[in-house]
């Protein structure tokens, strides 16, 4: 096996119902990437349905993986590392990614990493340029989870709050369900609520003034429900109520972002995850940036939602400063906080 540090590596997302695979190199950064996403398939059913996720991960990997190392011009034989999602996510669609990975590893000879799929998501804006510095806070809203963490370095992860129930990607999906939206419902909610009707509806802001940096979205998804059980929902309506919800997450989410920077003197926030993608959250950012003289960094759009990238890019720094585990023996951590790595 190579003991120098990587230099080419292939990273592999698999994690939920996008399979994503990426090349990264240490010098010359990202250099190719492919994504299959499963939503079509998953639509009819209204989520996601974990075992058909699987069965399709294993269709689209190999082909996904021999088509971004055409796009980059590199063979098999190139690769110096491989990162896979170990968690957190569904069993069966992680085991399908790291039992991938390993394999080509132990083919291969070659130094493996399993990456904790938040971490992904956290480092991603470092792809950008501008990009961040140590150390920023911030707002992980991705699937199930919505934190607000400080960042001091690779693996320096403090919790500053979390959400109590649902998250907002949670808010999104379940309102846009509601309304008749079709999966995934978070941007369908927010294309509809463009259509919509300022000041017509005024649902609850949960927890905005508790003092704290807790979130909590569940009582959101019943306002929204109630509405729907009120009113005739005609196109107009469905409009009107999905501006209503998009508008009550969106301020949650800028004033808790908001006061965790005040509450720590930083200057400096990250966006990241799938809601990162939000126009009107990120007009709103932007918008009390210029106000308060803070920087506010995000991925690029396609790098939001789950992607090969985040984890080609997150082994890479990881491999920088930790020798990669030993033999090609794998496990999954479906549930993985994202404070038990270092």
């Amino acid at each position: 096996m190579k003991n120098l540090i990587p230099q080419l590596v292939l990273g592999i997302e698999s994690s939920c119902d996008e399979t994503g695979i990426a090349l990264y190199h240490q010098e010359r950064r990202l250099l190719a990437h492919a994504l299959f996403t499963q939503a079509a398939m998953h639509s009819e059913y209204g989520g996601v349905v974990p075992e058909l996720a699987s069965r399709d991960h294993v269709r689209r990997a190999l082909p996904l993986i021999r088509q971004t190392l055409e796009q980059a011009d590199c063979q098999l034989t190139d690769l110096d590392a491989i990162a896979y999602t170990r968690g957190p996510g569904l069993s069966g669609a992680l085991l399908v990614g790291a039992s991938i990975g390993c394999a080509l590893g132990y083919a291969l000879d070659i130094p493996v990493i399993g990456v904790h799929h938040l971490e992904g998501h956290l480092l991603s804006p470092l792809l950008a340029d501008p990009a961040p510095e140590f150390p920023f806070i911030a707002l992980l809203v991705s699937g199930g989870h919505t934190q607000l963490m400080r960042v001091d370095g690779i693996g320096q992860y403090t919790l500053l709050g979390e959400t109590l129930d649902d998250a907002a990607g949670e808010a999104f999906d379940k309102s846009a369900k509601l309304l008749g939206l079709s999966y995934p419902g978070g941007p369908e909610l927010a294309n509809l609520a463009a259509l919509g009707m300022p000041g017509r509806f005024k649902l609850p802001r949960p927890m905005l003034h508790s003092g704290d940096l807790e979130f909590s979205f569940s009582g959101l998804k019943t306002a929204v429900l109630t509405l729907t059980k009120q009113h005739e929902l005609d196109e107009q309506t469905r409009a009107d109520i999905a501006h209503a919800a998009q508008a009550a997450i969106v301020e949650v989410l800028v004033s808790k972002a908001l006061f965790a920077l005040k509450q720590t003197g930083l200057k400096q926030l990250v966006i990241a995850g799938g809601v990162g993608a939000n126009q009107l959250l990120r007009s709103q950012l932007n918008a009390a940036a210029t106000r308060k003289g803070i920087q506010v960094f995000y991925p690029a759009l396609e790098f939001c939602t789950d992607n090969g990238a985040m984890i080609a890019f997150a082994g890479a720094l990881r491999l920088r400063q930790q020798e990669p585990q030993v033999g090609y023996a794998f496990d999954i951590k479906p549930r993985w906080d994202l404070q038990q790595i270092s």
